[in-house]
């Protein structure tokens, strides 16, 4: 009964997918207009996208982007937010900065840093950057703000500086949060990414996008979607296979092995 279990929730994403499929299959034949393909059709757009060297170009160009920005903005905001959440002057100065960007759509912002940086890699990955930055922070400031403060004590005891206390105890115990923003900023930092390449149309995944709805090819901006979501199911797929690993210590009934009990 458990392997069957085991079985149904590892191929749950699978049928959900093939689900969604089948409606849109349906749906396409029953409305038959030229700007709704069928899933089929789709489809069999991808090979020919992927198999394309210059479009293969742009989807790493994205690649390359997203990755640079991704990596920028967690080594900014991982260290701001557990700073945050052990110092009520360093929280005091940041939050209403944080308070007033949150709502606004980063993407709006894109206008803006056209204006500033013109529409080239580096006004795309700042749009990408701010998007991912604001929940690492939010999580990273939760997860050290929760650190028994008696564990901090201990590690005072026992000669550590404020640095080392951050490093060797702040950081391991938000560690399983930090995670958890980490991921919620991979998914934005793939939207965020298409945005900003549908807005600077020069390279990149969502300027193939923009360029095929221009152009009237429906087929190839619905397989671009597809593949831009199986970007994102890998990322996240990939991702997640890392946190377990990282925190499985975490993990709800993973048992402390007795030499490190």
């Amino acid at each position: 009964m458990i392997a069957v279990r085991g079985i149904v929730s590892r191929l749950a994403p699978l049928l959900a997918c093939l689900g969604l499929l089948g409606i849109w299959q349906v749906g396409a034949l029953i409305l038959n207009t030229e700007s709704f393909p069928s899933a089929v059709e789709a489809i069999r757009a991808v090979p020919s996208i992927l198999g394309d060297r210059e479009s293969l170009i742009n989807i790493l160009d994205s690649l390359r982007r997203m990755a640079i920005a991704f990596a920028v903005a967690l080594a900014v905001s991982i260290p701001l937010g557990l700073m945050m959440g052990r110092s009520r002057a360093v929280a005091s100065f940041f939050n209403p900065l944080l308070m007033i960007t949150y709502p606004v759509p980063k993407a709006a912002l894109m206008p803006i840093i056209m204006l500033w940086l013109g529409v080239g890699d580096l006004a795309k990955m700042l749009v990408i950057f701010l998007g991912v930055s604001l929940p690492v922070i939010y999580h990273s400031f939760q997860g050290a703000k929760a650190v028994e403060e008696k564990m901090l004590w201990s590690g005072a005891a026992m000669g550590l500086s404020a640095a080392q206390r951050m490093v060797r105890i702040v950081l391991p115990a938000a560690l399983p949060e930090i995670l958890t923003g980490c991921r919620t900023g991979l998914v934005l930092a793939l939207i965020t990414m298409v945005t900003s390449e549908m807005i600077a149309r020069q390279s990149g995944a969502g300027n193939i996008l923009f360029n095929s709805l221009d152009m009237g090819q429906y087929d190839t901006v619905y397989a671009m979607i597809i593949i831009i979501g199986a970007m994102g199911i890998g990322l996240d797929a990939a991702f997640e296979s890392l946190r377990s690993r990282l925190v499985k210590w975490s993990e709800p009934g993973f048992d402390i092995p007795l030499s490190f009990a």
